[in-house]
């Protein structure tokens, strides 16, 4: 296979970012109509992102997938299915998978809201984004910057914040098969190479960062998850 030249990247980039924004853009639309409520269980929310997301061609131009999980089941760990469907509560937490949208990219993107006013899971809501920007900003500000090292400065961040860093890794690199790929395809301590790099089939490395923060006292967790180094 030829190597891929500027425009097939810059295709491929733009494919990520219009995937993102989709998800984006979905995930407004499920706050504003108000989807995630108390009364409903997991499933029955899942079920109507689902239906919202086919009510706009724009938003499921593949076959998508989406996932809510609350309560307890917040405070899994990723990728772990909860051992059953769960009704949302008042001042619950929710945690909002959204899965790629736009056909042939990935676009991981996952969101953490509070249902009602309990001010230490609003907390949380709130430290997410904020140690995502903070993480960010450590990878803008590093070229050489490894996957090791920014594991590091989040897990830094978190302690500060009063939280728990939860995940086996912060994210991986797109594109990546997550069964059984090299550590050097993730952000985790194991991870000594750069991530600013070229995979070997000719490709720029883009990267999906995951902030999972836990409250192991409270029982409840959160995540954000974007594109690292595209926007």
């Amino acid at each position: 296979m030829a190597a891929p030249d500027r425009m097939d990247e810059r295709l491929r980039a733009l494919g990520l970012v219009e995937g993102q924004r989709m998800a984006q853009a979905l995930f407004a639309e499920v706050t504003a109509r108000g989807l995630i409520a108390p009364g409903r269980s997991e499933r029955e929310v899942s079920d109507r992102i689902g239906a919202l997301a086919r009510e706009a061609p724009a938003w499921g131009r593949c076959d998508s997938w989406w996932a809510v999980r609350s309560g307890p089941h917040s405070a899994l760990p990723a990728g772990q299915e909860p051992p059953e469907d769960r009704i949302i509560t008042e001042d619950d937490i929710a945690i909002v998978e959204l899965g790629p949208l736009l056909a042939g990219y990935e676009s991981g993107f996952v969101r953490t809201v509070v249902i009602g006013q309990d001010l230490h899971k609003r907390r949380l809501t709130e430290d997410l984004p904020r140690l995502f920007t903070a993480a960010r900003e450590a990878f803008h500000a590093d070229r050489t910057l490894t996957g090791s090292r920014l594991h590091a400065e989040i897990q830094t961040l978190a302690t500060k914040a009063g939280w728990t860093l939860a995940g086996r890794n912060a994210g991986h690199m797109v594109g990546t098969d997550t069964d059984g790929a090299r550590p050097d395809a993730y952000i985790t301590p194991a991870n000594d190479r750069p991530l600013r790099r070229t995979t070997e089939d000719g490709w720029r490395a883009h990267w999906l960062l995951e902030i999972n923060l836990l409250d192991e006292h409270g029982g409840f967790g959160g995540s954000h998850m974007e594109l690292l180094d595209l926007a």
